[in-house]
């Protein structure tokens, strides 16, 4: 399974600044794609192409090597009509099935989280996409009751937009070969 780290982290009682809590992670719908892997992995790669696509992260540069900030701007779903700035960091990899970005617990920002964005291919040319949003730490469950129902809604957002792009490039990329 390619979310194993959530089984593996410390938990809430073992780290109380980075810990795991099952009870704070915020789960998108999972959409059946109509398109190979490698396309979703693509558009999830090509950060400056997002303003077309993302509802949701309307701005996003990074190299995506390991470690690398993602620095990210984001539609407010709970101020509708702003954006807000986001710098997060990739913590893993592996091509063609997951991308995740966290956010380290700071003095500043003591509110630890990490994303993934998992492809599950289900064919040659079908696969399955779904995000979730794991906040951590002692604030975590918190910032879940709090922000958990518009995160849920942006990465549902989010998982039908990247399905609508990745089958019309599919689709135009088989008519092309065509």
């Amino acid at each position: 399974m390619l979310l194993d780290w959530m089984t593996t982290a410390p938990t809430l009682a073992e780290d109380p600044v980075q810990g795991f809590d099952p009870d704070a992670v915020t789960v998108s719908e999972t959409v059946e794609i109509a398109a190979p892997a490698r396309v979703v992995w693509d558009i999830l790669c090509d950060m400056p192409r997002y303003a077309e696509w993302n509802p949701f992260c309307v701005r996003a540069v990074s190299t995506l090597d390991m470690g690398a900030a993602v620095d990210m701007t984001l539609v407010n779903y709970a101020v509708p009509g702003t954006l807000v700035p986001n710098c997060e960091y990739i913590c893993a990899k592996v091509p063609e099935r997951l991308i995740s970005w966290e956010m380290k617990h700071s003095d500043f920002w003591p509110y630890p989280a990490r994303r993934d964005q998992v492809i599950e291919p289900t064919g040659e040319t079908s696969c399955r996409y779904f995000s979730t949003d794991a906040f951590l730490g002692a604030n975590g469950i918190h910032v879940f009751r709090f922000a958990g129902p518009w995160v849920k809604r942006a990465f549902d957002d989010t998982a039908r937009a990247l399905k609508a792009r990745a089958e019309a490039i599919h689709a135009a990329q088989t008519n092309h070969g065509a």
